[in-house]
């Protein structure tokens, strides 16, 4: 293959497989928030999980006190932790910090967004629209990437790909 088609295919490539990696990245603040999704509940389930990354670029702490969003009538903040060896979960009513310098992720299995009574469900493909608050940077609106229903990562977090239809 000529140098020149080589570097295309292999530009096209990466740009194909890279795609997923650079979600949404939404800026509020001195907080910049990244790879915000959910997974896909099955029907007639009332809650889901959503689960985001959030950076604090300042130099002095913030913190998510609530969230919104049409899809769900109430969006609580919440905690999974071990506690002499049961898991348990509960709400964080004074919020969660975010310190200057530091990232937080919520993620399965930790901090999370608990979206409680659901007026829809969640399908794999679907964009939620949710408003997230914050105690200084405010208010944030961004999407939910949906997931498929054993999601552990957002899309690009778990990046598979397959080189089977490549020609050498």
């Amino acid at each position: 293959m000529k140098p020149v088609l080589q570097l295309f295919a292999f530009a096209a490539l990466f740009a194909l497989l890279g795609a997923p990696a650079h979600a949404q990245e939404v800026k509020a603040g001195d907080l910049v928030i990244t790879q915000a999704w959910s997974r896909a509940t099955p029907g007639g389930a009332k809650i889901a999980g959503g689960f985001l990354t959030i950076e604090n670029k300042g130099s002095a702490p913030d913190r998510l006190i609530s969230g919104s969003g049409d899809v769900a009538g109430k969006v609580e903040i919440h905690e999974m932790a071990m506690n002499n060896g049961v898991m348990t979960m509960r709400p964080l009513d004074k919020g969660l910090a975010i310190e200057p310098g530091k990232t937080v992720k919520l993620a399965p299995g930790g901090y999370h967004l608990m979206l409680m009574d659901l007026k829809t469900p969640l399908k794999q493909g679907d964009k939620v629209p949710l408003t997230l608050e914050f105690e200084k940077a405010g208010k944030v609106t961004l999407s939910l990437d949906v997931q498929g229903v054993g999601a552990r990562a957002p899309a690009g977090g778990e990046m598979k790909h397959d080189h089977s239809g490549m020609k050498k």
